[in-house]
């Protein structure tokens, strides 16, 4: 099951991310799951997943801030040592490479969740499911789908 996430390349400064989350906040849009990371010459790149990506494409074009929508998978893990490890081992000796990963949240204590970027997205979502691995869908997240563009 693919998700699909916002990526908003901000300029490292002071104030950027106040702006984006707080314009986000006031249209009502809420955060499901966020990372935000540096990049080379002095911006970094906000990736999150919203209750209303419409709506949040909206409020970035409002701003004039490029933005782009990634599908990306959310993986529920046993919280314990070693089973990212075991997770990703099921991608060695293939052509699937993990671009950027990143945890969420508010995960209850027995399990995690981690979102991930996967280079053969697809694939990806194949070897999971076959490995019976639990994938999180929108609705997990409380996240409006726009069942048009449903991917």
């Amino acid at each position: 099951m693919k998700l699909q996430q916002l990526s908003i390349p901000l300029e490292n400064s002071p104030g950027r991310l106040h702006d984006v989350t707080r314009a986000l906040g006031d249209a009502g849009i809420n955060l499901r799951a966020h990372c935000i990371c540096d990049s080379a010459h002095d911006f970094g790149v906000l990736r999150i997943l919203v209750s209303d990506l419409a709506a949040a494409r909206g409020v970035i074009m409002e701003k004039y801030i490029p933005a782009r929508v990634e599908d990306v998978v959310a993986v529920e893990i046993d919280d314990r040592p070693g089973c990212l490890a075991d997770l990703l081992q099921l991608f060695l000796g293939t052509r699937i490479n993990v671009e950027y990963m990143y945890a969420v949240a508010g995960a209850n204590r027995d399990n995690a969740v981690m979102v991930f970027r996967f280079s053969e997205i697809d694939q990806a979502i194949a070897t999971l499911r076959e490995n019976n691995l639990k994938l999180l869908d929108a609705d997990s997240f409380g996240i409006l789908v726009d069942r048009n563009h449903a991917g």
